[in-house]
């Protein structure tokens, strides 16, 4: 428990009570519970959602290969009927830089 051993917590108790007071005391360590309980129920639904997503995921089918390679080859079809190329839609090549004449001596 953060390397807090029992003489520690009762020392810390000890001050809480003399700072706190007997009357205030037991009200703050209820609100501290429920604090914490609050906590722990919001991060547990927080990591089920979470996996449930990651579920979700994995079972999510790929479409079958026959799918997509019929999808491409309608589009190389449809691409040869308006003149189009198939390649047109890729994006253009990068442009070779400028050359930058060295400076003469």
């Amino acid at each position: 428990m953060f390397g807090i051993g029992m003489p520690e917590l009762i020392i810390i108790l000890v001050i809480a009570l003399l700072v706190i007071g007997p009357h205030k005391l037991p009200e703050l360590a209820k609100s501290l519970g429920k604090g914490l309980a609050e906590f722990k129920k919001a991060s547990e639904d927080f990591q089920r959602n979470i996996q449930d997503e990651a579920r979700k995921a994995e079972e999510k089918p790929a479409p079958p290969a026959e799918q997509v390679a019929s999808a491409s080859s309608t589009e190389q079809v449809a691409a040869a009927a308006s003149g189009e190329h198939a390649h047109a839609t890729a994006p253009p090549a990068a442009q070779p830089a400028e050359k930058k004449e060295a400076p003469h001596a």
